[in-house]
């Protein structure tokens, strides 16, 4: 996750999700149509242990239907619609969304798997997502920089059992300042980068250097303002995740 001296990646959160239903196959399109350099999906398991690009415990936000992910079947799922008024969607599946981002041509993205904890189903989440990496061959690269797929979690257990399975795979450990500040829990998990929310990096401006100091990336969420986009490229913040990749590419070519 070497950023070298460019300005930040954009990571298209949950697709170009402000313009487009979130973690649907069309703001996925969306976002790499205006020049992601990476896509990013919160991921579940269902009943029947199959992983779905879903954030929250229910599908009550974000669907027609109601009821926890973890006690529906994909086949449950599939019945509910994700998408907008006037635009279905079924529920993406994660198998699905690499697919897409192999496939798409234009330019090589990086998948940015965030994997959600407390779950029903606990380390099973992270067995699931490196078999499905290692199905699509992206499981074992080269070397981190060259890495198709990052995989994130706020759960500290989560980030060691990938590092331990797949070493070579980055990671990236999501929290607040009182969880890495002084670096002892991604050091401890050995994750490759850090992850703070853009309100701690405003408070604490020195995390991208000391992350750096530490031989760590830093990938900050969820970078919508213009000023706050601005802040990441002059800190020299690895990766910022946007609603808005298209408009956040577009702002980085003048700064």
């Amino acid at each position: 996750m070497n950023q070298g001296s460019r300005a930040p990646f954009v990571v298209a959160h949950r697709g170009a999700s402000a313009a487009l239903p979130e973690h649907t196959l069309a703001a996925y399109e969306l976002a790499l149509q205006e020049g992601a350099d990476g896509v990013e999906c919160d991921v579940r398991l269902t009943r029947d242990g199959h992983l779905v690009c879903v954030h929250d415990r229910t599908v009550d936000r974000t669907s027609s239907g109601t009821g926890l992910v973890s006690e529906m079947s994909l086949d449950e799922l599939r019945e509910l619609d994700f998408g907008a008024e006037g635009a279905p969607a079924t529920v993406l599946t994660l198998s699905e969304l690499i697919t897409l981002v192999l496939d798409w041509r234009t330019r090589p993205t990086k998948l940015f798997i965030e994997t959600k904890h407390p779950v029903r189903y606990g380390a099973l989440v992270e067995n699931k997502v490196l078999a499905e990496l290692q199905r699509f061959g992206i499981a074992t690269p080269a070397s981190a920089d060259h890495s198709r797929a990052v995989v994130m979690s706020f759960a500290a257990t989560a980030v060691w059992r990938i590092r331990r399975a797949a070493p070579l795979l980055p990671t990236v450990l999501l929290g607040e300042s009182s969880r890495y500040l002084g670096g002892s829990a991604s050091t401890t998990v050995g994750a490759t980068a850090v992850g703070p929310s853009v309100r701690t990096l405003r408070e604490h401006p020195d995390l991208v250097d000391k992350a750096a100091a530490a031989g760590r990336a830093t990938y900050c969420w969820t970078v919508d303002e213009p000023d706050d986009v601005r802040l990441c490229a002059d800190l020299g913040v690895s990766w910022i995740a946007t609603n808005h990749p298209g408009r956040t590419k577009a702002l980085l070519a003048t700064v």
